[in-house]
């Protein structure tokens, strides 16, 4: 082979100039696909794993990925990594209405992430940037469970942790402190590490960046273990026996829709299949009884022949139950809690205050109809809000009622305790999404709901899982899934409040505030600087 003085030139001359090109698609390359993964490694910490740690590691990847960065950049690698962890996490909503609505979920409820690693992005440039980068994360999930239609604080950290080390500080200030904890960490991982391999900080900067890493990981940590005092299962007004009810649905699906007559007869079999157990000595006597929402979506109030299946049962059982009935009043639908008397009948009910969009009401409703009629199809007419809290008085004890989607709000949990409640029902129903993880990523809301307020939680569900949580988060029964059950036990009543239930909403306004603060210090150096560069 013949080599050309022209060939070797244009060798020479291509290698330099493909050679930079490469190196900057890498550039570009790694850091947004270590922020999908890391995304993806949040969302591998959440239920049914009990592998809670791996959100450490997920955000230290992800300070990596943002430090030094602008804010435009942390605005896109923001996003990847909201795609790599709510894609998976939300899959459920796709289960039986197609991937539009779970595509068009995830899209929407990223760009708050990504609204978030532009934040990051500024402060990491700080002193003490992990604090200000964590405080900026839980002003997202502040703003992400308030807007649009009343939000959706689904993914929040915290429900990640209900098996963590972490899980006291939910009594300390909620949620958001939980989550604050748990993100501070991560940050504070990936600055320790750096810290370890950088050689050219020396002197005071290097010790103060040191300082900062070793309170971020040790604070947080320390912090769990001394809020451990707050946690307790110990019986302050007595103690009840109570039986959560799991009818089981005829089929998984919306169908279960249609089949609502045997829903309900499914839930009155069950109690009184327990009624013959107490009856025979084989099972204790429960002080009341709760049912799942939608156990009864015939409105018994309209419906005589509904009505006497549900006395049939309260009095078979003998004390009260709690029913979750679909009813229609004064032309207007309601997703309620009924509590109903073995002698009486219905004596109170509770109305679902936070109710689901595209689920029990349809926003914008002239517009998806214009897009698919199918989707007004599924929710033909809206659901109303209720406007009180719902604490029944069943045999003495006073139960807070948080209906499924609910849990998921801080401000619904927490009116219950304040107006009351002793103890906790969040009654739901999960059947629309079959098998999938949705079940079990809101079981653990309701854990660490209990150990948030320091109250024995109940979930009666539909299909499963039902469960019995104690005040330390504790499940000590469950059932499995699409099955017929009833669980049965003593629980402690409790009527202390924690710090994280007097306290509100101030924690979150607290670090939303700081997060601010980071924000505004970060904008304002930023100014000074191209100021100085102009002269």
């Amino acid at each position: 082979m013949t080599v050309t003085a022209t060939s070797v030139g244009e060798s020479d001359q291509l290698e330099p100039r493909n050679a930079p090109g490469a190196r900057t698609w890498a550039r570009r390359l790694v850091p947004a696909a270590a922020a999908a993964l890391s995304g993806l490694l949040l969302y591998v910490s959440f239920p049914p794993r009990t592998l809670w740690w791996l959100a450490l590691p997920a955000f230290a990847v992800f300070g990596w990925v943002l430090r030094g960065r602008s804010w435009k950049a942390g605005l896109g690698l923001g996003y990847l990594f909201g795609l790599g962890f709510l894609l998976p996490l939300l899959v459920w909503t796709g289960v039986e209405v197609g991937p539009g609505p779970w595509l068009a979920l995830a899209v929407i409820e990223a760009i708050f992430v990504a609204l978030v690693g532009a934040g990051v992005a500024a402060v990491s440039k700080l002193p003490g940037w992990p604090v200000w980068a964590a405080a900026v994360w839980i002003t997202g999930e502040a703003a992400r469970a308030r807007v649009p239609f009343e939000g959706f604080p689904w993914g929040k950290v915290a429900f990640g942790q209900a098996d963590g080390v972490f899980l006291p500080l939910a009594a300390v200030g909620g949620t958001p402190v939980l989550g604050f904890a748990v993100v501070l960490c991560g940050f504070g991982l990936y600055e320790a590490v750096r810290l370890g391999l950088e050689r050219r900080a020396t002197g005071v900067v290097r010790h103060m960046a040191a300082a900062v890493a070793v309170l971020s990981l040790g604070v947080p940590v320390l912090g769990a273990v001394a809020a451990r005092t707050l946690v307790s299962d110990k019986a302050e007004d007595g103690s009840v026996t109570v039986a959560a009810i799991q009818g089981n649905v005829p089929r998984a699906g919306l169908d279960f829709n249609s089949q609502r007559r045997a829903v309900l007869d499914y839930h009155a079999r069950e109690t009184e299949r327990l009624a013959a157990e107490v009856k025979a000595g084989k099972v204790a006597q429960p002080d009341f009884v709760l049912w799942p929402e939608n156990s009864s979506d015939i409105d018994p109030f309209a419906n005589p022949d509904a009505r006497a299946v549900i006395d049939k049962a309260a009095k078979a059982i003998g004390v009260p139950i709690s029913v979750g009935g679909v009813v229609e009043r004064d032309g207007k639908l309601y997703n309620e809690q009924i509590l109903w008397d073995p002698a009486k009948g219905p004596v109170d009910t509770y109305d679902k205050r936070q109710i689901q969009p595209f689920g029990e009401y349809l926003p914008l409703r002239s517009f998806i109809g214009a897009i698919n009629k199918n989707w007004t199809a599924m929710v033909r007419q809206d659901f109303s809000r209720g406007t009180e809290p719902g604490v029944f008085t069943m045999d003495g004890a006073k139960v807070g009622l948080v209906t499924c989607y609910e849990a998921a709000f801080d401000w619904t949990v927490r009116s219950e305790v304040t107006d009351g409640a002793q103890m906790i029902s969040v009654p739901s129903n999960n059947a629309t999404f079959d098998r999938s993880e949705m079940t079990y990523q809101q079981l653990a809301m309701s854990r660490v709901r209990a150990v948030e307020h320091s109250r024995t939680v109940t979930v009666p569900v539909t299909s499963g899982v039902s469960a019995m949580i104690m005040p330390d988060g504790k499940i000590t029964q469950k059932t499995g899934m699409f099955v017929a059950d009833s669980l049965v036990q003593k629980v402690p009543l409790r009527s202390s409040q924690t710090p994280a239930t007097r306290l509100g909403v101030l924690p979150e306004i607290a670090l939303v505030l700081v997060a601010a603060g980071g924000l505004g210090w970060a904008v304002g150096a930023g100014l000074r600087g191209r100021r100085a560069g102009d002269v």
